[in-house]
């Protein structure tokens, strides 16, 4: 159904039962392993919540505080184009990258082709199998680029799972040619410690150079060793991306110790990430900037020497942030918006007892010029709809939407859906728009909903973990100046500069 008002307030309280509670306390406590805090490759997340949890939810449905069983609901401004299901892909939808008028979506079994020259009615150009989680996507002129963040067999498209304590185990990024939409090749691959768990490209004419996330090293796993505290650098020739390779490892977080200087986590900071690395970063090449979103540390560095990055700032927060995951910019330059994925998007925080202010993004100006900068704290903000605690949703991956003057951002929210915010005021943050779905399960904890949602050229795209690829378009004189603004390319994490300031 379609609300009219813009924004539904949902007073009622949803509790956290003891179910979604334990689930969520296992998350934030649990040691080094194999698998990484967000959705593995695994069969999707079930588990059984209380009667008394599942009746609650059902009754929040019946009175309307909550959307019904995938019931679509949505605020008058946004109108729901399409969905285009899974098909030949069947494992879960990851993120998403853009060029002219193809959208390539990743997926743990792969990625997927669209030809979205209709973005009401996208066609699908390939379907690539190619298992490996997360299969984090980007693209650059006719190359393509994945993430393997699981330990396979081997680095072909045909390997199988293998565990990380053998030797011969590989993890890492995969390059495609993508000259041909509809018959990608695999080019080549490149093996790096702890794998990739999303990566960034910072083009360049020659060369693209890739920052590789990833992180809980383990003494037990050969090419995982701790101390894991800077991020792998491949640096790729354009017209040989065979010859890709690692050119370094710059150490992000310098420090005495074992783990490096990065956050010590629990139990000096309890309920928070030990930094051992970094989930996501994101590169603003024109202000030969980066924001990198560091498990327990949020950092600002200098990328003018790609290959030498320097961190300008570091920050910490201790009481309301348990997992820096991803960073966003803002048009000047002089603000960042870091997320807590708090449970690792396993875990249902969108509700009374969680808060406002955990799982939810940080709002940071930055203050000062050149290597003097600091990340100042401003605010929190969080959807304001309350969720089902059978529904896993926190604060996960968007983008800006390019207004001129404006700082308005588009963002998932997992089974919380899609979110459209302004920041504008630091102080102030409000949603100006909204789509979601109610929840997949009213007595079983189902982990899905949106993982990406993205602003390209007019429409809002989204991956849902579960239901498949939708378009998204807002009508509203706040947000519809970004029509006239269109990319060739877009990767959300090399983030363009839209306007060109000249600062």
């Amino acid at each position: 159904m379609t609300l009219l008002n813009n924004l539904r307030t949902r007073h009622r309280r949803l509790g956290v039962a003891a179910t979604a509670a334990g689930l969520l306390a296992a998350l934030l406590t649990a040691g080094p392993a194999a698998a990484t805090p967000d959705p593995g490759d695994g069969p999707t997340v079930r588990e059984k919540v209380s009667k008394s949890d599942a009746a609650e939810a059902r009754e929040a449905i019946a009175a309307g505080e909550i959307p019904g069983k995938d019931e679509i609901v949505h605020s008058a401004n946004i109108e729901h184009l399409t969905n285009i299901p899974k098909e030949a892909l069947p494992g879960t939808n990851s993120d998403l990258a853009f060029q002219g008028k193809y959208a390539f979506a990743g997926n743990y079994d792969g990625f997927r082709i669209f030809d979205i020259s209709n973005p009401k009615s996208p066609k699908t150009v390939a379907q690539v199998l190619c298992p490996g989680s997360q299969n984090d996507i980007s693209v650059s002129g006719n190359l393509l680029f994945l993430s393997t963040d699981s330990s396979r067999s081997d680095s072909s498209c045909n390997s199988t799972t293998q565990p990380a304590s053998e030797k011969s185990s590989w993890e890492g990024m995969k390059i495609f040619d993508i000259s041909d939409k509809a018959n990608p090749k695999y080019v080549a691959a490149v093996e790096t410690a702890c794998g990739s768990h999303t990566h960034t490209l910072l083009p360049k004419r020659k060369n693209i150079y890739i920052y590789v996330s990833s992180y809980s090293p383990n003494a037990a796993f050969p090419d995982c060793q701790p101390p894991h505290d800077g991020i792998s650098v491949i640096k790729v020739p354009r017209w040989a991306p065979e010859k890709a390779a690692v050119v370094g490892f710059p150490v992000l977080f310098p420090g005495e110790g074992p783990d490096g200087g990065g956050n010590p986590g629990g139990p000096t900071n309890p309920g928070v990430s030990k930094t051992t690395g970094c989930h996501d970063i994101t590169v603003l090449p024109s202000k030969d900037l980066a924001a990198g979103a560091c498990m327990g540390d949020g950092i600002l560095f200098s990328i003018e020497d790609p290959e030498n990055p320097k961190i300008i700032d570091q920050v910490q927060d201790n009481v309301n942030f348990a997992f820096w995951h991803s960073a966003t910019f803002n048009q000047k330059a002089n603000k960042v918006v870091f997320t807590d994925e708090l449970g690792g998007g396993g875990a249902a925080t969108c509700n009374e007892v969680i808060g406002p202010n955990r799982g939810a993004d940080g709002i940071y100006d930055i203050v000062g010029r050149g290597d003097h900068r600091k990340l100042v704290f401003k605010s929190y903000y969080k959807i304001p709809r309350y969720q089902a605690n059978t529904e896993n949703c926190v604060a996960h991956n968007g983008s800006l939407i390019p207004v001129p003057g404006k700082d308005i951002m588009v963002q998932a929210w997992y089974q919380g859906g899609v979110s459209v915010w302004d920041f504008t005021d630091s102080a102030n943050p409000k949603e100006i728009a909204y789509f979601e779905r109610g929840p997949l399960s009213t007595d079983t904890f189902v982990g899905g909903g949106a993982w990406s949602a993205y602003y390209y050229n007019g429409y809002i795209y989204s991956n849902d973990m579960v239901k498949g690829f939708d378009v998204l378009k807002i009508d509203d004189r706040r947000t519809n100046p970004a029509r006239w603004v269109h990319q060739r390319e877009l990767n959300v994490q090399t983030q363009p500069d839209y306007f060109d300031f000249g600062w």
